[in-house]
């Protein structure tokens, strides 16, 4: 075997962050920039932004060999089994071709019955490609979508070298824990992993785990951001967190899509509406961990409003695909390029009977494959409102 050499991780090799921040333990890729992050500095939302969906070290090499070290942070729950550990998707010219894991990092643990907080850390790790192709080829290293992750160092046996900017459009994308990947495998197998590879975009995932609130920043984060397609996916998280009322939400929407048009005044905007969820179909938030569940060490979600309520202005998943079709159709009419998929096309009620959610709030693996095609076949398919032909 030849020696490995020392690759330094520059800029130009992390594609799908929008910010580097260099700490003690390596380069964090964030998925919003610094000002962004400091406008309102919550944990949840802190930890899933740094969880790096979407975000993956792309380079040009002949390499056989490539050995990458990374620092992680996870969450575990105490009393219910700890998730896998984050996996790290190999593409070779586009095709996954392996798979690997890390351990070490800090892990922090978290006792939801007395909010004590346990944090132990130990070194960085490393995840091990071998066997590769001796040929030059495009690698893509995908991040996990679940863990925050520094990038410590990067070797390889040959030369490895900035690969060309992409000559497809590049796709940026906005949601909740279900656009982040919860419940999916492997950072490629996301849905909207899936969908741009199919609609053969280049993906910026801001999706965010309990983060999809209609925050401003997050509009402002992408305003700025290069983009030649953008969707937004609105809904479940307004429920779950039971944020605003009717009376907020319709002007909130309208807020947030005119700051994305202040810089993109011409792109094809997507507007998605929830995916089919039994728990807040009709029963407002907030939503809650299922307590007999958490007992019997697994994970479920239930709803704890009041369905009655609805009518007085608590938003449910009904409510908000209805006023997202209606805003959409008032300011489509000035908006040639604006465009309304209802998510119930995506993961509809039979859907949820065929492939039902496990945690009853997110999908499986084979559900954001489902969501994923279906995705990529309405919108990126031949005249979709984001197609590319």
């Amino acid at each position: 075997m030849h020696d490995l050499i020392s690759v330094p991780l520059e800029a130009g090799l992390v594609r799908g962050a929008l910010d580097l921040e260099h700490t003690e333990q390596g380069i964090l890729p964030h998925r919003l920039p610094a000002w962004a992050r400091a406008q309102y500095p919550d944990g949840q939302l802190a930890m899933a932004e740094s969880q790096l969906s979407g975000v993956r070290v792309v380079a040009r090499t002949r390499a056989t060999v490539l050995e990458l070290d990374t620092f992680r942070t996870t969450m575990v729950y105490r009393g219910v089994p700890a998730r896998p550990d984050g996996v790290y998707d190999l593409l070779v010219d586009g095709r996954l071709t392996a798979q690997a894991s890390t351990t070490g990092g800090t892990v922090t643990t978290l006792d939801m019955a007395t909010g004590a907080v346990d944090t132990e850390t130990g070194p960085p790790g490393t995840v091990a490609f071998r066997g590769l192709p001796d040929r030059e080829k495009l690698v893509e290293i995908w991040l996990p979508h679940n863990e925050t992750t520094r990038l410590v160092a990067l070797r390889a046996d040959a030369p490895v070298t900035r690969a060309p900017a992409p000559d497809r459009p590049v796709w940026l994308h906005h949601g909740s824990s279900i656009s982040q990947g919860s419940n999916a495998v492997s950072p490629s197998t996301t849905w909207p992993a899936l969908a741009a590879a199919h609609g053969g975009v280049e993906l910026v995932n801001l999706g965010f785990g309990g983060g999809a609130l209609l925050d401003p920043f997050t509009a402002r984060a992408m305003r700025d951001a290069p983009a030649d397609l953008i969707s937004v996916k609105i809904g479940i998280n307004l429920v779950n967190a039971d944020v605003m009322r009717l009376r907020a939400f319709t002007p909130a929407v309208h807020g947030f899509l005119d700051t994305i048009r202040e810089g993109h005044p011409t792109t094809p905007l997507l507007v998605v509406s929830p995916i089919h969820c039994p728990i807040h179909e009709d029963t407002p938030g907030p939503g809650a961990f299922d307590t007999e569940a958490l007992r019997e060490g697994q994970v479920r979600f239930r709803a704890t409003g009041d369905p009655a309520e609805s009518a007085a202005g608590r938003l449910t998943l009904r409510v908000i695909r209805d006023e997202l079709a209606r805003v959409v159709k008032q300011r489509a009419a000035d908006d040639a390029h604006l465009h309304h998929i209802d998510g119930l096309t995506l993961y509809g009620e039979a859907d949820s009977v065929d492939l039902p959610l496990p945690d009853r709030l997110h999908p499986d693996a084979a559900a954001h494959r489902r969501i994923g095609d279906r995705f990529a076949a309405l919108a990126f398919g031949p005249g979709g409102p984001l197609s590319v032909g």
